[in-house]
């Protein structure tokens, strides 16, 4: 498995703006897809965006769509998820996953290496 390791969480307001990190600290795939993830309290982990490493193709949900974007850094193994226009619906802890393959996957199984989270509480 990969070790994935998540930054850059906090306590904000409603409207302000944070950037999650997650590198990977070991020998990556050829081919990877990078998804982040969420489970606010007492909700189900949901899927929020995902990106290939080989082509850059991203896939967002419908709920964080033209809010959050997600990018990466091949050179550092490190992708990005900026979150702009936080609402106090976004609470949550926010995971990065990694899953072999080209395929952005939206579905928390078809990953196999996770990170430990991090915290996002956004104030309203």
């Amino acid at each position: 498995q990969v070790q994935l390791k998540e930054s850059g969480g906090g306590l904000v307001q409603a409207g302000d703006s944070l950037r999650l990190s997650c590198e990977a600290s070991t020998r990556t795939p050829n081919t990877y897809t990078i998804g982040w993830f969420r489970q606010g309290p007492e909700k189900e982990r949901e899927f929020v965006s995902a990106i290939s490493s080989f082509s850059g193709k991203t896939k967002y949900a419908d709920s964080v769509k033209d809010r959050f974007t997600i990018s990466r850094d091949n050179a550092t193994n490190t992708v990005y998820l900026q979150l702009t226009s936080l609402k106090a619906e976004d609470t949550a802890k926010y995971y990065c996953a990694l899953r072999r393959g080209l395929v952005l996957s939206h579905n928390t199984e078809a990953y196999d290496s996770w990170g430990q989270g991090t915290q996002v509480t956004v104030s309203s």
